[in-house]
């Protein structure tokens, strides 16, 4: 090969690379007209505070929010002028455990069924999601760059998306979704159907979990995802089981530490949740079945802990008689008993719903955030849902996905807001009748829903 064509192709390389990575990290390019978005007259919660504003007004341009004033703000020729005649303005809502492609298709589908049909129907319930409130959403296992690529560049509407890419577990473990006549597993041989569409990674040693973990950062993961116990919905993963060594999630929160980010981990018991702090693992998923020196433990550390108000009719969406129902009965009376304990250690907590194979429960995603009531007021609720899930979201460092500070209300911060018909903080349940009581959804500063005009 002569220096000339050889140039050439280093050339032609060099735009397949630039070419995949805009795939993987798709570009936005600013718009050469700016809108310009004014609520006037509106009451604001800022995602942190326990009460609403004096009647305010806000101007947003671009995605930015550009200036909180008691005083008028003119209104200028161009300008989308929304009249909020004393409505709540509040941060989009954010669910930090999510499974994106996990909610209309049933296991099987989700496995074995065709992908394309899959990405599709995740694209839907996307959009739904999106005008349900939730504007933004951690997502903790699955198959989810492609989809969350299409949201960032406009082809479908949808929340933003922190994704931790594939489950990372281990032979038999919580995501193992094989069937046992795939048995025995060779170790570098043919993946199975479930690593091949990127849901879930089996690793069984160190240097696997370090293969696997940057295998997801390479795809954009903005934190990784290892489930260190058994769970509930897999079949083969008993709960009281304790799954990586304690050398695996070292190996683990290494790598993700090397680029800057954290692991996050599925455990119940306290056997799974200590050996996962010992590793240096941040945040614990769910920890129902944790006991007080546990609890302890994750507070003197400084831990995150992401809980979820399981409701009931994801435990009873489990067959009476199988295994996953007889686990979903052993874990959830350890709910209420986990938020008691996390209030009682000032555990940082975040909110999410784990919705999982059913369109109809993740329609109630609003109603789920509501019964945090059962522990906490309105506003300490809805505060947990954005500006305290947006701290966690900022974890993530340079791997977040999105420049800009989510989760507030404040001059700086992305526009990612709701306009509700009433006030949250004196009844949290307007949030669960999104299609009813969220006059206005924006999203990186742009209109979805309004249906007030201007």
């Amino acid at each position: 090969m002569n220096s000339v064509s050889r140039r050439y192709v280093v050339a032609a390389l060099s735009l397949v690379a630039l070419g995949l990575a805009s795939a993987v990290h798709p570009q936005s390019n600013p718009p050469a007209d700016v809108s310009v978005t004014l609520f006037q007259n509106v009451r604001i919660f800022d995602g942190k505070g326990a009460s609403l504003s004096a009647l305010s007004n806000v101007l947003i341009k671009g995605n930015i929010i550009e200036r909180i004033s008691t005083e008028p703000i003119a209104a200028e020729p161009g300008m989308t002028v929304i009249a909020g005649n004393g409505r709540t303005l509040m941060p989009g809502l954010i669910d930090a455990h999510w499974h994106a492609m996990l909610i209309r298709p049933n296991p099987v589908q989700a496995v074995a069924g065709d992908i394309g049909y899959n990405n599709i129907a995740a694209g839907a319930e996307a959009t739904d999601t999106l005008m349900r409130g939730f504007t933004t959403v951690r997502d903790v296992g699955g198959p989810v760059f492609g989809l969350k690529s299409a949201i960032d560049s406009g082809i479908i509407a949808g929340p933003r998306i922190f994704p931790s890419g594939a489950f990372i577990t281990v032979t038999s473990g919580h995501g193992d979704f094989r069937q046992l006549s795939e048995l025995p597993r060779t170790i570098g041989g043919m993946l199975s159907r479930m690593e091949q569409i990127g849901g879930s990674m089996v690793a069984d040693s160190p240097d696997e979990v370090r293969v696997r973990v940057r295998e997801q950062l390479m795809q954009g993961a903005s934190q990784i995802k290892l489930t260190a116990g058994g769970g509930v919905s897999s079949p083969f993963s008993p709960i009281d089981a304790s799954t990586f060594t304690e050398a695996e999630l070292r190996a683990a929160v290494e790598a993700a530490d090397n680029w800057g980010t954290y692991v996050t981990v599925h455990a119940f018991t306290p056997a799974a949740i200590q050996r996962s702090i010992a590793a240096g693992v941040k945040c614990i998923e769910h920890g129902f079945l944790m006991d007080e020196t546990t609890a302890k433990l994750i507070a003197e550390k400084g831990m995150w802990l992401s809980l979820q108000p399981l409701p009931e009719e994801l435990r009873q969406g489990f067959p009476e008689g199988s295994v996953q129902r007889a686990k979903a009965d052993e874990v959830w009376p350890g709910i209420a008993r986990t938020y008691e304990l996390a209030k009682k250690y000032k555990i940082k907590t975040a909110w999410g719903t784990d919705v999982l194979f059913s369109q109809a429960l993740a329609q109630k995603q609003g109603a789920i955030l509501a019964s945090l009531v059962r522990w906490y007021s309105p506003a300490e609720a809805l505060a947990m849902a954005t500006g305290t899930n947006a701290e966690l979201l900022a974890m993530s460092g340079k791997r977040s996905p999105y420049l800009g500070k989510l989760g507030v209300v404040e001059q700086g911060a992305l526009a990612d807001l709701l306009l509700v018909d009433g006030n949250p903080l004196e009844n949290i349940n307007l949030i669960a009748d999104s299609a009813k009581n969220f006059k206005v959804i924006m999203k990186d500063g742009k209109i979805y829903k309004n249906t007030l005009g201007g």
